[in-house]
């Protein structure tokens, strides 16, 4: 059924999730805030699926009564239902999947969507808002700012958000859910929101300044008609002022301004304004996917104004410097802004292509770069020479004795035939072991086997540690490794002191960008915990950072005893998958100590090594058979 916008009806504070179109045969449809994008004389085709109410005289359809396209020069853009898609981003090991995540990305149209942005709006790094949110109470008509959904000082609970303050009128949001999820688990993991591009762009070479960047690689008329309300004050005002007092005047003034930027709004390109990822699940590859799910939803429905074909998606994010998550979604980084921060484009298009890369080939500057702006900076380290056990045993003897306990403690083991004795026990017999540079090794068995004095050997012998407790009692250990970590908890851990985190990593690497990719290898992605001090941290961050120091020493060889024991399930495999793929990428050789299935599989080790009554055992068979056998 093809018919003609009337008008558009936007509550002023519910704009954002609600709104209503009339059309010029009569019916009314309820949809959200996207209704903003609809305008007098503009060309529907609607596909009605339930029959309309009339309620009060109006013929209405609700959210889930009617399907409907916008037709712009001849080709029809859907506009309702919104856009939503099921996708399943498994998490994998050297090819072997780990776990998966089911996510569900659909548009923001109900209010409590909103309400969820603003709750992961406050982890945003670019956020220059401690309070995110404008909220209206519905009794008393108060306004208050606030992060979450909070009650009213009138003691009312009537509240309603208003706002996600940093956005625009123009902006639209796309939400990742969980399908599948813990109860502890939150239901919104990300959003993304997107906007029109800015008006204006001018890049920064040196001290000199380049207007109008885009219009000198791109076709002048791909950012023609920008949203800017800027450029509709003036003429506005003025009318305005002829009708209303100088106060109401300035009040309506970027309503009305907002209001025909967005009429006027036509570009072949879109702009990515935000990416926000809940902390927890951050540097798990979540990004990748909210960047590219929303480069596919800009081009489907053509967001946020529905009119002219995409051609490019456009971003504007110093955070891009220190993460790839952009590059990797198939962006490329062209230039800096007159500001300094970096831009990058994903062309949707052969012809958007075509200009990205002929600027990359002619241009001084980006012929240097090549499109790339984060890359690794870990690179590989010296790797192991040796690490061998020859007849190798440990033996330990204690000496009992009722000494030193009261009478009643003392009746009770003798009672059991505990008496004065000298207990000798072999928690290492005849071991002859070799290990390889690079490998990961995962060390296995109960408690009190011998795992922990397996590693104690090992860094005794390469620290040259006097300790007898880190000395075989016969045999030789050999290493042979240009540097050596080990965190063997309360017994061998790096030192701590008293900065930030990031200052920490900083002060041994030397390079900030290393001190941020190595933070996020050991799961600290969140920057607010950047500038924490170790003793604000909780205890799995602590382990985490602890992890990072390690792996900020670039060493041949790493030891980790207790390995993610103060993680929950999902970050310690997030960790343990990531620190595996960066030991083998650098050449690191990794052995770790485990008692837990989910991180044995995560690492992907290449060999199992099971330690029990003296001995140890090598694995034979594939990590999840043996996995399967072991827990």
């Amino acid at each position: 059924m093809i018919a003609r916008v009337v008008s558009h009806q936007l509550p002023k504070h519910r704009h954002r999730w609600f709104g209503a179109v009339e059309l010029d045969n009569g019916l009314t449809l309820y949809m959200s805030g996207i209704a903003a994008w609809l305008f007098e004389g503009d060309m529907v085709d609607l596909v009605i699926k339930n029959e309309p109410k009339e309620i009060h005289g109006r013929k209405i359809l609700f959210f889930d009564d009617y399907e409907l396209y916008k037709i712009y020069e001849g080709e029809k853009i859907k506009v309702w239902n919104v856009f939503s898609k099921n996708i399943e981003l498994p998490r994998y090991s050297f090819r072997k999947e780990v776990y998966r995540y089911r996510i569900r990305a659909r548009e923001a149209i109900y209010e409590r969507d909103f309400e969820r942005i603003a709750e992961l709006e406050q982890y945003h790094y670019a956020s220059q808002k401690s309070k995110v949110a404008l909220w209206k109470c519905y009794d008393c008509g108060n306004l208050m700012e606030a992060n979450t959904k909070p009650v009213c000082e009138c003691g009312s609970r009537n509240v309603h958000i208003v706002e996600i303050k940093g956005s625009t009128p123009a902006s639209r949001f796309l939400l990742f859910e969980l399908v599948e999820r813990q109860p502890f688990e939150p239901e919104v993991v990300a959003y993304v929101r997107v906007d029109p591009p800015v008006p204006l762009m001018h890049r920064k070479i040196n001290r000199e300044i380049i207007e109008n960047i885009r219009e000198k690689v791109f076709p002048e008329e791909w950012f023609k008609n920008v949203f800017s309300p800027e450029k509709e004050l003036s003429e506005l005002f003025k009318n305005l002022r002829r009708c209303y007092s100088l106060k109401v005047a300035r009040y309506r003034l970027w309503e009305k301004a907002s209001e025909e930027a967005m009429r006027k709004c036509n570009s072949a390109a879109s702009r990515i304004a935000r990416v926000v990822v809940h902390p927890d699940y951050r540097a798990d590859g979540l990004g990748i996917l909210a960047v590219k799910m929303a480069v596919e939803w800009i081009e489907e429905r053509r967001v946020p104004e529905m009119r002219m074909r995409k051609h490019l998606v456009e971003t504007i994010a110093q955070m891009a410097r220190f993460n790839p998550f952009f590059e990797k979604a198939g962006f490329y980084y062209v230039w800096d802004t007159a500001s300094g921060k970096p831009v990058l484009y994903k062309p949707l298009t052969e012809e958007a292509e075509s200009y990205i890369k002929d600027f990359l080939s002619k241009d001084e500057i980006a012929r240097k770069h090549g499109g790339r702006l984060c890359v690794s900076r870990y690179g590989s380290v010296t790797p192991l020479e040796k690490l061998e056990f020859k007849d190798v045993s440990k033996l330990f003897t204690s000496t009992l004795d009722l000494e030193r306990v009261s009478d009643e403690v003392k009746t009770v083991l003798q009672s059991f035939g505990v008496r004065q004795r000298v207990v000798e026990r072999y928690v290492l017999r005849d071991v002859n072991l070799k290990i390889n540079p690079g490998e990961v090794v995962v060390v296995v068995g109960a408690s009190g086997s011998g795992k922990t004095t397996f590693l104690r050997l090992i860094a005794g012998k390469a620290l040259d540690m006097d300790d007898e407790a880190y000395k075989p009692s016969n045999g030789k250990v050999e290493v042979k490794a240009s540097s050596i970590v080990a965190l063997i908890p309360f017994e061998l851990e790096p030192q701590i002191t008293d900065k930030s985190i990031l200052e920490q990593i900083f002060d041994i690497t030397g390079d900030i960008y290393l001190a941020v990719e190595v933070l996020n290898r050991a799961g600290i992605s969140d920057a607010v915990l950047y500038r924490a001090r170790f003793n604000e941290l909780s205890t799995g961050q602590k382990e985490r950072f602890k992890l990072a120091v390690c792996l900020a020493k670039r060493p041949s060889l790493m030891l980790v005893d207790e390995f993610a024991a103060h993680l929950d399930e999902m970050t310690a495999v997030r960790v343990a998958r990531k620190i595996s793929e960066l030991a083998r990428v650098a050449k690191i050789t990794l052995i770790v100590v485990t008692h837990r299935k989910e991180v044995t599989k995560a690492l992907s080790p290449d060999r199992i090594l099971f330690v029990g009554y003296g001995g140890v055992a090598e694995s034979v068979k594939g990590v999840n058979e043996n996995c399967s056998l072991l827990y």
